[in-house]
């Protein structure tokens, strides 16, 4: 059976091979953090989520630092807080990829994002941005409902796929603590 591109795309990056993603992975801890690149690394994946190869759209590559996120130790004085080693938080690592490239160009809009792969110090995100002021992006009827004012900072707001899941806004039940904010629920959400 006959399978198209965007299949084949899709059935590689489910288990990339060493040799595909090791050199790149040497590339992109050697860069910056932020780097805009000329086209998606995942093509099938960037489609999917609304990208389009015109003026107005951008992705970038965002590295993020893995690990339990630690805060350093007290040296001196008997606090319990010394065992808390850990920092939680309440963000996973997908929309602090986000936040970070909507804070690294502030005229973008952050469409969405999709994971590029991990080494043992680093995760990498491609982060799909849109530019609100473009006159190709106002008169697109499919994308132009990003130019309207509501939409502004969705990153930071946490109103992108990656922040809904995080918020655990995925399932509708009645009785999850995060409906309709945390706020209502005295921030017992989480």
């Amino acid at each position: 059976m006959a399978t198209g591109l965007y299949h084949q795309l899709r059935q590689v990056w489910k288990k990339p091979s060493r040799e595909m993603i090791h050199g790149r992975m040497i590339q992109w801890r050697a860069g910056e953090a932020a780097v805009v690149v000329e086209k998606p690394e995942r093509l099938d994946k960037a489609r999917a989520l609304g990208y389009k190869a015109k003026v107005g759209f951008v992705v970038v590559r965002i590295r993020v630092k893995r690990g339990g996120r630690q805060r350093p130790r007290h040296k001196h004085g008997r606090k319990s807080r010394k065992q808390h080693v850990r920092k939680i938080l309440k963000m996973n690592y997908r929309w602090v990829a986000e936040i970070r490239a909507a804070r690294k160009y502030p005229t973008l809009e952050v469409l969405n994002s999709y994971p590029l792969g991990k080494d043992g110090k680093y995760y990498f995100y491609e982060v799909i941005l849109v530019d609100p002021s473009r006159p190709e992006i106002k008169n697109d009827n499919v994308i132009n409902w990003i130019c309207n004012p509501s939409n502004r900072r969705r990153a930071e707001r946490g109103l992108t796929s990656a922040a809904k899941k995080s918020r655990g806004l995925r399932t509708k039940s009645p009785n999850m603590k995060v409906r309709p904010s945390q706020r209502a629920w005295g921030r017992k959400g989480k």
